[in-house]
């Protein structure tokens, strides 16, 4: 190739590469940043910064923890959903846990979906002053960890065991105070994890008699961006005596302050109704002086 072919195509990539950061780099980030600044728009995209006093104290769009400084939950503010991302609401490091609902089975390293959620579900009954019965959700144990067998014995085709020889609570390690949450799976005693592989087995998950759990899926799971600032009017209703007997009022009180902040259904049909829980804390606070 000669030398001024070369030339022409390296200036003209050159060109193309000045032009799209110029285009992209310059012209579209200030277009987008003029179009954000018009009345209506303004706010929303500096974050709908939330203020008392003058001192910013959250975000309308990003949730919050409202712990102590050991992480224990304070019992005056509403609660809000769990969040993966970072240690907790955290914007530079929003994400998933990443784990399905086939994630049933607990690792030496890792705690599974099902565990996380049979756990917190009992930590959120026992914390608004429920029963642990209340706390019960169909696949989970009493103790609070996924209800599953690990099956083992001679299988038939479809790969399913015919004839159980050994059956495992696979997510109850043993110790002085493990009782499996089975007696019998098909004849076969049920025994705990004594710490072997027992992935061999065929894994059976158990759905129990709690199948109508009273704390909602939101209180036990966290959203898709770990961010969100709502919760379920369910699980706002679930917290209202808990918080009116911490802050001295009425639960008719605080549940009028819950429903002053609750949003209906965008255009009337798309999503759920949702609290959003700084708006609510915020309002009890200025209620409480």
């Amino acid at each position: 190739m000669k030398i001024s072919a070369l030339l022409r195509q390296h200036w003209a990539a050159l060109r193309a590469l000045l032009l799209l950061t110029v285009l992209l780099g310059v012209i579209y980030p200030l277009v987008i940043w003029a179009i954000a600044q018009i009345p209506g728009l303004k706010h929303h995209a500096d974050g709908l910064i939330v203020e008392v006093d003058g001192q910013a104290v959250g975000s309308s769009l990003i949730g919050q923890l409202f712990t102590d400084a050991n992480g224990n939950p304070l019992p005056e503010y509403f609660q809000s959903r769990p969040s993966a991302a970072g240690d907790g609401y955290d914007p530079l490091a929003t994400s998933a846990s990443n784990l399905g609902p086939e994630d049933i089975v607990d690792t030496a390293d890792r705690t599974s979906l099902l565990t996380l959620v049979c756990s917190r579900s009992l930590e959120v009954a026992e914390f608004n002053g429920l029963p642990a019965s209340a706390g019960g959700r169909p696949f989970c144990t009493n103790d609070g960890v996924g209800a599953v067998l690990s099956v083992i014995g001679p299988r038939d085709a479809g790969g399913n065991v015919v004839d159980p020889t050994k059956v495992i609570s696979v997510n109850q390690l043993c110790d002085t105070t493990t009782t499996p949450f089975l007696d019998t799976y098909e004849g076969v005693r049920v025994e705990c994890n004594d710490g072997q592989d027992y992935s061999m087995g065929q894994i059976v998950p158990i759905e129990g008699a709690a199948v109508d759990p009273q704390v909602p899926a939101d209180a036990v799971t966290a959203s898709g961006s770990g961010l969100d600032p709502h919760i379920s009017p369910a699980y706002a209703e679930l917290q209202v005596e808990r918080v009116a007997e911490a802050r001295g009022m009425s639960p008719a009180e605080v549940q009028q302050i819950v429903d002053a902040h609750t949003s209906g259904r965008v255009l009337g049909f798309m999503g759920e109704p949702t609290v959003n829980v700084l708006a609510v804390n915020l309002a009890l606070d200025e209620r409480n002086g």
